[in-house]
């Protein structure tokens, strides 16, 4: 991130217009838009963050992409942004939203990783385990596939790391032999 602070004071003050309006849901969604168009067109991201195109070309860009298509407040805050020379930080700015978002309705970030792709069974049980771990809060289950793993699985929340997949086992085997902590026990 470029400048976190501004994009955080951005984020929070469209949070907070959001809920005085009662359109939290639809901004959300309309800055996952956003975010989705920043990390899917870097083209976008270099116009906006181009010293040399015009203010006015770039809000006729977003007129074209967003217009209609948003919640009418998301529409002029993000005009805003370009009227006053911050459109550097858009995309930090809707990634401070979801954060703040997700913060505000209690809702954490769980990566699964696994060495496979998971059946819809396997899947849903466990998010159901996940969520127990979780006592009343919602989660935004990723899963990532990793064939590196062998089997098992990797669950990241919070800053943790719950590792149960097969190729840890396999290193924490290979540390104890090259230690040689069974041949200390032997005499």
């Amino acid at each position: 991130m470029l400048n976190p602070r501004l994009a955080a004071r951005y984020a929070k003050s469209l949070i907070d217009l959001a809920i005085e309006k009662g359109q939290l849901d639809e901004m959300y969604k309309d800055m996952q838009g956003l975010q989705s168009v920043c990390k899917n067109s870097h083209e976008f991201v270099l116009l906006m963050r181009s010293p040399v195109v015009k203010a006015d070309i770039k809000l006729n860009v977003v007129q074209a992409l967003f217009g209609g298509k948003i919640n009418p407040v998301s529409e002029a805050f993000i005009n805003l942004i370009i009227r006053k020379g911050r459109e550097f930080f858009l995309p930090e700015i809707a990634d401070a939203f979801i954060a703040q978002y997700k913060k505000y309705n209690k809702i954490n970030e769980v990566l699964l990783t696994t060495a496979e792709p998971l059946d819809e069974q396997t899947f849903s049980q466990l998010k159901l385990k996940i969520e127990q771990q979780f006592q009343g809060m919602h989660i935004d289950l990723t899963t990532k596939v990793n064939p590196d793993l062998i089997g098992g699985f990797i669950v990241e929340a919070n800053n943790n790391l719950f590792d149960a997949s097969i190729i840890r086992d396999l290193n924490d085997i290979r540390k104890q032999f090259l230690k040689n902590e069974f041949i200390a026990d032997i005499r």
